[in-house]
């Protein structure tokens, strides 16, 4: 199963780089989901994939059973869940509102430091 899982996190990888390399940023913004959300695979297969026994403390024991499966990257999943979530919704508004003032969706034509009409600076003195 674990390999299923490195596969899986291997083309989410993959596919997030792909995207993120792009020049429209509603391309970039799928991109970075998918890699939030290839971590957060990589972190819930890290924590080992048991379900024989819960993460819950028997009575008379300080630790956890070998066997058990990990509850931090759990814990930590859900955090992540919450903070990519919110990460994407605010890239997202920000692409939006780019859109509106610049009236395009590629960063080519969001260059507003460098327009494509303007003479190239000296290039020695």
């Amino acid at each position: 199963m674990e390999t299923l899982f490195v596969i899986l996190i291997g083309l989410f990888f993959a596919a997030a780089i792909y995207l993120m390399l792009s020049k429209f940023t509603i391309r970039i913004l799928l991109g970075i989901v998918l890699l939030g959300n290839g971590v957060n695979l990589l972190l819930f297969t890290a924590g080992r994939l048991t379900r024989q026994i819960p993460p819950i403390i028997p009575a008379g024991s300080d630790t956890l059973s070998i066997a058990a499966a990990n509850p931090l990257p759990q814990a930590l999943i859900l955090t992540a869940i919450v903070i990519s979530f919110s990460f994407f919704a605010f890239l997202l508004v920000l692409a939006y509102r780019a859109f509106e003032e610049l009236g395009t969706d590629s960063t080519d034509e969001m260059r507003l430091a460098e327009p494509r009409d303007e003479p190239l600076p000296p290039t020695g003195y």
